[in-house]
């Protein structure tokens, strides 16, 4: 196995570890044994448990960046809609990780798991820019996008959580907020755009 491949290998473990407990809670023992290798061959690849628990939540992040970028060309509502349902699968793919991520007070959270959290805000935001065609958003548009990927965000750590709503109804849902959220924008615009 590549060095490469290996570290993928370890990363793939704790991320499956996290998706039966949270991520505090794995230890470099129960990495080793679900990866099927020794702890010596463990710190040949990390320098210690919190390195591999930040590789590995990065891994959520970019998982999230990449399937943002994949979104198919259509009507804006669509690949709004193909864009939340890439969100709620990774996130439901990465339950654990993407709630430890999340979280406020997690032990996990440092500044480069902030760093990439922003990465993925600010890319939400690009890409419903970019399918709405607004160029030059006003601070109000901004303002409202930057609220919904939050709202997105609560409602997806929820979701993961409880499991009360049907998975083929959220997305939906949240794209039909955003949608309410951007008439309501439209209409203070209008009204307090400058002259």
């Amino acid at each position: 196995m590549s060095p490469q491949a290996r570290r993928d290998d370890l990363i793939a473990a704790a991320l499956d570890l996290f998706g039966s407990r949270a991520p505090e809670l794995v230890t470099v023992d129960d990495i080793v044994a679900r990866a099927e290798v020794s702890r010596p061959l463990f710190y040949r690849y990390f320098a210690s448990l919190r390195e591999l628990q930040v590789q590995a939540l990065r891994t959520v992040t970019d998982g999230l960046v990449d399937g943002l970028a994949r979104l198919e060309q259509g009507p804006p509502e669509d690949r709004l809609r193909a864009a939340v349902r890439g969100l709620i699968d990774v996130a439901d793919h990465y339950r654990a990780g993407y709630v430890a991520l999340l979280r406020s007070g997690s032990v996990i959270a440092t500044s480069e798991t902030d760093a990439a959290i922003d990465e993925v805000r600010n890319r939400s935001v690009a890409l419903i820019l970019d399918a709405l065609g607004l160029a030059e958003p006003s601070p109000l548009v901004l303002l409202t996008l930057r609220c919904w990927t939050a709202v997105v965000e609560g409602a997806l750590l929820s979701w993961l959580q409880e499991r009360d709503v049907p998975r083929e109804i959220l997305d939906g849902w949240l794209v039909d907020q955003l949608t309410a959220m951007l008439a309501t924008t439209s209409a203070h615009d209008v009204v307090h755009r400058p002259t």
